[in-house]
């Protein structure tokens, strides 16, 4: 059996409280988020739930909820890189990612809010 990190159980138990009363539509898409947040090495500074070498996601999204833009926004920053928004540590380009991930991931990042 192969073994789970610290930062995997984590965005496992904080997706399964948030997704406790979502749909299953909404369970599926969290599920690719995830998936693809893991697959693409976003969790190696960033967590669900708490923060690290970068913000968790869930303050990422309460910080972008209002935002009417947000979505798009935060996909240029997913794949630009950004610096000083968060802290001193910069969160590099993600040239790794298709613009279609990158909007995939900043649509699930706002589904963290609750």
């Amino acid at each position: 059996m192969k073994s789970m990190s610290y930062a995997a159980v984590a965005a496992a138990v904080a997706l399964g409280v948030i997704l406790s009363t979502a749909s299953p539509a909404a369970h599926a898409e969290a599920a690719t988020g995830l998936a693809l947040a893991q697959q693409k090495n976003c969790m190696s500074c960033h967590s669900v739930t708490r923060s690290f070498m970068g913000p968790s996601l869930h303050d990422v999204a309460i910080k972008y909820a209002g935002h009417e833009d947000a979505a798009t926004y935060l996909k240029h920053k997913i794949l630009d890189g950004s610096s000083g928004v968060w802290g001193s540590v910069p969160m590099p380009a993600n040239t790794q990612l298709t613009p279609d991930q990158a909007a995939l991931l900043a649509t699930w990042v706002l589904t963290l809010k609750q």
